[in-house]
């Protein structure tokens, strides 16, 4: 090995120590926020990756004595690359191993190929190392989106949809401890997480909108019941005055009411709701239709009431101004008497005949304008 190359070696095996012994006193530090068996597992892996980094660390301090400052000569250069190619453990008292593995004979860049996979391993068990941060993180969302999940199922109603979205609980909670399990010894779950986000994140979707529906066709359900109340009052409502125009006025209409709950109880399905929505809908129309025509008959008859006094108030004006003039009006007098009594007789019938009693009221509306409208003056002849 040449002095500069040794140089160069020695510099970056230097930063590449301090660099792991950072990293491993990182995880030190992240295990105290462990539960106590978690603790155990991962201190154990920590003192076998401390017992490597020793040892690479001594290894280190042999190479730079050897080196001097570039003070290399053959045997020198020899005896670095002896230093760098040689076991670890023939100089060390520590015994170079890993759980559950007798003692390692390893060279230094076999030491340091084993320190880096052992401290990138506690790193992720600790979360700490690069992505493991994230990955534990999105492992957290997972859970509290299973328990998300798991809350809604007893919202559910009982049977088949229930029963499915436990079925996919399940197996998403399998797959979720067994990436748990995954991560704690270090793999690499990124590829994974992905996979059961979709599927959990598919699965609480479905079940939101789910409970919406339901929510929305509870409320729908008790509109329709809600309208069914109001069309039943106002069925009640439109007979009353059915029975008050048929006893008011002739010829009545007569129309079909119809009876809102023949319809029969709300149902509680969405298409059979629908359905339902739709007949009461018809109803509605027809409920509407039976109180204009209804309500127009009434109409006509105050109608033709009001016109005769608006014409009999007329009338007593026209035969005041009579009197004042002395004026003579007794046959006009008598003939507005006789038509004003059987406008009079016809109006108290009950029920009225609508037809005969407009038909005086607008004789006894033309005839007082006849006499009240002033004579025509003959117009001048031009010259």
């Amino acid at each position: 090995m040449q002095a500069t190359e040794a140089q160069t070696y020695l510099a970056a095996l230097r930063q590449w120590v301090g660099q792991r012994r950072a990293d491993l006193g990182e995880v030190d530090t992240a295990i105290l926020r462990l539960s106590p068996g978690e603790q155990t597992a991962i201190t154990t892996d920590l003192t076998v990756a401390l017992t490597f980094w020793k040892a690479i660390n001594d290894r280190l301090t042999l190479l730079e004595t050897t080196f001097d400052g570039g003070r290399v000569g053959p045997k020198e250069a020899e005896r670095l690359s002896t230093l760098i190619h040689g076991r670890l453990d023939s100089n060390t008292s520590e015994h170079l191993s890993l759980p559950a593995s007798g003692s390692l004979a390893v060279s230094l860049p076999e030491a340091c190929r084993l320190l880096d996979s052992l401290t990138r391993t506690l790193q992720a068990r600790a979360s700490l190392a690069p992505g493991a941060a994230e990955a534990a993180q999105r492992i957290t969302v997972l859970r509290a989106g299973a328990e998300r999940v798991r809350d809604q199922l007893p919202l559910v109603p009982a049977g088949p949809e229930r029963d499915g979205a436990a079925e996919q609980l399940a197996r998403l909670d399998r797959r979720v401890a067994d990436l748990v399990e995954r991560a704690r010894r270090g793999a690499d779950v990124g590829g994974i997480i992905g996979p059961i986000e979709i599927d959990l994140a598919v699965l609480e979707r479905d079940l939101i909108v789910a409970a919406a529906e339901r929510a929305n066709a509870a409320q729908d359900r008790a509109d329709t019941k809600q309208q069914v109340e109001e069309l039943d009052a106002r069925a009640a409502a439109i007979r009353a005055l059915e029975r008050q125009c048929i006893a008011a006025v002739t010829p009545a209409p007569h129309l079909a009411i119809p009876n809102v709950r023949a319809l029969g109880p709300v149902p509680a399905g969405a298409a059979e709701l629908a359905g339902y929505r739709q007949r009461l809908e018809r109803v509605s129309r027809a409920l509407d239709l039976a109180h204009e025509t209804y309500a127009a008959a009434l109409a006509e008859r105050d109608e033709v009431v009001g016109l005769a006094g608006a014409v009999g108030a007329m009338l007593d004006a026209m035969l005041d101004a009579m009197v004042a003039a002395q004026r003579p009006g007794e046959d006009v007098a008598g003939d507005l008497a006789a038509l004003r009594s059987r406008l009079d007789a016809v109006l108290a019938q009950r029920p009225m005949p609508t037809v005969r009693a407009r038909a005086l009221a607008s004789a006894y509306q033309s005839y007082v304008e006849a006499v009240t409208r002033p004579p025509s003056r003959p117009g001048r002849a031009h010259p």
